[in-house]
């Protein structure tokens, strides 16, 4: 029975994970909606919950080795700096764009003079821990064994809409997220991040990149006036340009569909 299961969890390994990954997420928020988790743990119990899921797959299907494979693309950092310079710049870029097509919509050119939010330490070192568990999980272990089934276009857009599953209970809650994100862009963005995250992967083997595009990703949406919060479906456009600039990226600089996923 014992080895029949582990064939099962083998054979459907990123399947499993992808359905498990969300449930957990929505049993965590319960908890916390509950008042059994208070909130400082449930907003970083949350993503190191969806870790230690990863790790307690893959210990079983793929053993010790399987687990150093999630690391190592941190590892690599020898890539060429135009990588790092894209990846500072692609989110605050749209972030920018974003804010210039509301202005010349409304005929308000004020709303290009804002001040940038400077988030304290603490918070800076919250987002940077988050986005290095996603990249691990998202990018480094479920594109990596997704692409080995589907087209990597598919791979990434089925792994940006479970991603938004596993916010969406968060999102319901309204605790843990940015206030009031619509459900709709909320998915458009994350398999806009998928896509994004995916090409630099590929192109780069880099791990510690994709951290940064994704970093930044969270970062613009904290320093910048396109949350939520700033009205006029200022967060909807960010996330639906962010979203098509990432297909036209995907079609002319499609990640290779034979590339060694081993040395990612």
């Amino acid at each position: 029975m014992k080895i029949k299961m582990i064939y099962f969890l083998k054979k459907y390994e990123i399947w499993i994970f992808l359905v498990l990954a969300p449930t957990l997420n929505l049993v965590i928020t319960y908890a916390k909606s509950k008042g059994i988790i208070d909130f400082f743990p449930y907003t970083n119990g949350r993503f190191y919950a969806l870790m230690f899921l990863l790790l307690f797959i893959v210990k079983i299907t793929k053993g010790n080795e399987g687990i150093k494979n999630l690391f190592r693309p941190m590892l690599v950092w020898k890539i060429h700096p135009k990588w790092y310079l894209f990846s500072l710049l692609f989110a605050f870029t749209i972030g920018l764009l974003t804010l210039l097509i509301k202005a010349l919509y409304y005929g308000d050119m004020s709303f290009l003079t804002f001040d940038i939010y400077i988030p304290t330490l603490k918070f800076t070192l919250f987002l940077l821990s988050w986005a290095f568990l996603g990249e691990v999980v998202w990018i480094g272990y479920a594109f990596r064994e997704l692409s080995k089934i589907t087209k990597p276009f598919y791979a990434t857009q089925v792994i940006g809409f479970v991603w938004s599953l596993w916010w969406l209970p968060s999102v319901y809650i309204n605790v843990g997220v940015i206030e009031d994100l619509p459900v709709w862009p909320l998915f458009l963005n994350m398999m806009g991040a998928a896509g994004m995250c995916a090409i630099v992967y590929s192109k780069t083997k880099s791990g510690l990149c994709v951290l940064v595009i994704q970093s930044m990703l969270n970062m613009s949406l904290v320093l910048l006036p396109i949350s939520p919060d700033a009205g006029d479906y200022t967060y909807t456009i960010f996330a639906v340009l962010y979203f098509l600039i990432m297909l036209v990226f995907m079609y002319f600089m499609p990640p290779k569909l034979n590339f060694n996923t081993s040395k990612l």
